[in-house]
């Protein structure tokens, strides 16, 4: 299957563009947005790269073209490490997550990037023989650590870095400050916010969810481009983050404590059959 195939995109204006894996079918499936600028482009988030996402790019004309010699720069941006997200980061040249997952991508530890995939996941193989079960985020260099602050330059757009764990330890949100988009990752979707894996906590997800919260309140986010599902408003975005607070108690704690422990035997035993 060619990448051509395998992707499909949809152009919401501004230079941005939402794009998924048309045969993942699964609510694991990640939403991939390229970002254009006037000076480089950036792909937020990479899918599972089962096929080569730049190959998509390039086909399907969503790469302006380069004046001379030399390429725009292409730039991937995880929000976090899971498989979800990250496996499709080894097309890349450039590649830029935060630091505190640099080694964890670095490494390939798919145990930290949460890698579960189902044979049934997959509506139609990317190639002859594939199989579910041998999937894996491969090792990858990072060319760029991303920290709390750092701002992705574009030419005419900034994307300011938000260091939001709870998901994971080093989910990241990027704020287009000027429009007033968030690009949540997995932070923050319309649905169950995950905070029982490996690398999760309640408590960083409470402070995450409470910065959420201060960004509508002074009125610097409109729209939520998110890691899943669909996008959606500040009114909606405030709901969530304070719905999660709200039921973050002791309980929620403890049940998350277990569920945590359960997921943990769960990937290592399923990771350790691959490998061996």
């Amino acid at each position: 299957m060619s990448a051509l195939e395998w992707f499909a995109h949809k152009p919401l204006g501004d230079g941005i563009f939402w794009i998924q894996e048309r045969f993942y079918e699964s609510g694991n499936r990640a939403n991939i947005w390229l970002v254009r600028g006037s000076q480089r482009d950036v792909v937020i988030d990479a899918g599972l790269g089962l096929r080569s996402l730049p190959e998509y790019l390039r086909a399907a004309g969503l790469l302006p073209s380069a004046e001379g010699a030399d390429p725009r720069p292409l730039l991937a941006v995880a929000t976090h490490v899971h498989f979800d997200h990250s496996g499709g980061l080894q097309h890349f040249e450039e590649v830029a997550v935060h630091s505190a997952e640099a080694a964890a991508l670095l490494r390939g530890d798919n145990y930290e990037a949460v890698t579960w995939l189902w044979e049934r996941e997959v509506a139609r193989p990317p190639r002859p023989g594939w199989r579910a079960r041998q999937f894996r985020v491969p090792p990858v260099r990072p060319t760029r650590l991303l920290q709390e602050g750092d701002e992705i330059s574009l030419g005419d757009r900034q994307l300011t870095v938000m260091h939001m764990p709870g998901h994971s330890r080093g989910s990241i949100c990027l704020h287009d400050k000027d429009r007033k988009i968030l690009f949540s990752g997995d932070v923050v979707y319309d649905g169950s916010m995950i905070d029982w894996l490996p690398y999760s906590r309640v408590s960083d997800y409470v402070v995450s969810c409470q910065r959420l919260m201060e960004l509508v309140d002074r009125g610097l986010v409109e729209k939520v481009l998110p890691g899943h599902f669909n996008i959606f408003g500040a009114e909606r975005l405030y709901h969530l983050a304070s719905d999660y607070i709200a039921q973050a108690g002791i309980c929620h704690k403890v049940s998350t404590c277990a569920m945590r422990s359960l997921a943990s035997i769960a990937l290592r035993v399923t990771n350790s059959r691959v490998t061996s």
